[in-house]
């Protein structure tokens, strides 16, 4: 009757396993077809994987203690002392608890979605998963930040790719006070405009009132230079980075060519009469 019972322990937590691996792979393979064939958000799927999967565990590993008489009775003699019991795991799992329900919020609510690009407290990184705990962030360096859900639910969070993944990359560089602003402005905007990744972001009534594709506008008078920013659109937060990187080598070598300068930090320095600047305490 012992080995009968040691037997179906083993049993019912061996199926276990095996259901945790079949939960696992149906979600995976329903991901990847929700991503790639019907380009659907995998959140809630990645989010119901962790939670199945927790659940399968949790219920199997309770069914194989209460088939054992002798865990059956140690599990009794924990539930008879269970006001005791609960006070302290309430204590234990209280981050646990507020990580889960945060989580939950977050699927519901969708502040952020997996494949989403978020800037959090200077962090920059592609939300790579939710899990039951934390939300896993993977940076451009493709090192992975995992943030706990009660805290990423509770900071100021820019999302790249909420509500629609347009984005605006400013063009600004700096022009020296004896370079034609116009023929600057004029290459700027040329730039930005012969750019593959650069879209025309103007609506119809824009385009009928003849607003300019790319506006490029003197924004400050510096110390040392004419500060001009252009306007650039692209698709989303990746393009906008490419097109700006490109925009930025391709203007400096208009420059060079036609003749703009780029200026840098000089100061002019001023000799008063009669004083001797080789000697310090003149």
């Amino acid at each position: 009757m012992r080995f009968t019972n040691i037997g179906l322990f083993i049993a019912i937590i061996v199926i276990t396993v095996i259901l945790a691996f079949l939960a696992n792979r149906f979600f995976l393979r329903l991901i990847r077809r929700s991503t790639t064939v019907m380009k659907n958000d995998p959140t809630n799927y990645l989010f119901l994987r962790h939670a199945i999967t927790a659940l399968i565990y949790i219920v199997g590993i309770s069914i194989a203690i209460y088939s054992m008489p002798n865990l059956r009775t140690l599990a009794n003699s924990l539930l008879a002392g269970a006001g005791i019991l609960a006070v302290a795991v309430g204590f234990a799992s209280q981050h646990a608890l507020s990580n889960i329900i945060s989580g939950v919020f977050i699927v519901i609510f969708k502040p952020f979605r997996v494949n989403d690009r978020l800037n959090v407290n200077t962090m920059n990184g592609i939300v790579e998963d939710i899990t039951l705990r934390h939300t896993v962030i993977r940076d451009f360096e493709n090192r992975r930040i995992l943030i706990p859900n009660a805290v990423i639910s509770n900071e100021v969070i820019v999302n790249a790719d909420f509500a629609e993944d347009k984005i605006c990359k400013w063009i600004e560089i700096n022009i020296s006070f004896d370079s034609n602003i116009d023929q600057a402005k004029s290459i700027i905007e040329d730039e930005i405009l012969q750019h593959p990744l650069h879209i025309d972001p103007r609506t119809a009534e824009q385009i009928a009132e003849g607003a300019p594709e790319v506006p490029v506008r003197v924004i400050a008078l510096r110390e040392y230079a004419v500060q001009l920013r252009g306007w650039a659109w692209a698709k989303d937060s990746a393009d906008g980075f490419v097109l700006s990187c490109d925009v930025l080598e391709s203007i400096k070598k208009r420059f060079d060519r036609e003749g703009v300068e780029i200026p840098y930090p000089h100061r002019t320095l001023l000799q008063k009469p009669g004083l001797d600047v080789s000697n310090p305490s003149s």
